[in-house]
């Protein structure tokens, strides 16, 4: 556990794996809108943080062990 203005090395790997998390969302929408015909105009970022709680919730999916 930290202490307060500190962080912990498990800190610091929950905010890499959050940033990886949200990266993955913002490249998921890239090659979407690169890939195909969409664009997402004024709602990019909301579609990009919708994308990236859908990654986040397919890791945990696929996370589950029995």
């Amino acid at each position: 556990m930290s202490t307060v203005f500190t962080l912990a090395k498990d800190d610091w790997i929950k905010i890499f794996k959050g940033a990886l998390i949200a990266g993955a969302g913002a490249g998921a929408v890239y090659l979407v809108q690169a890939i195909g015909a969409l664009d997402f105009g004024l709602y990019t970022p909301a579609v990009v943080a919708l994308a990236s709680i859908l990654v986040n919730a397919l890791r945990k999916w696929m996370a589950n062990k029995p």
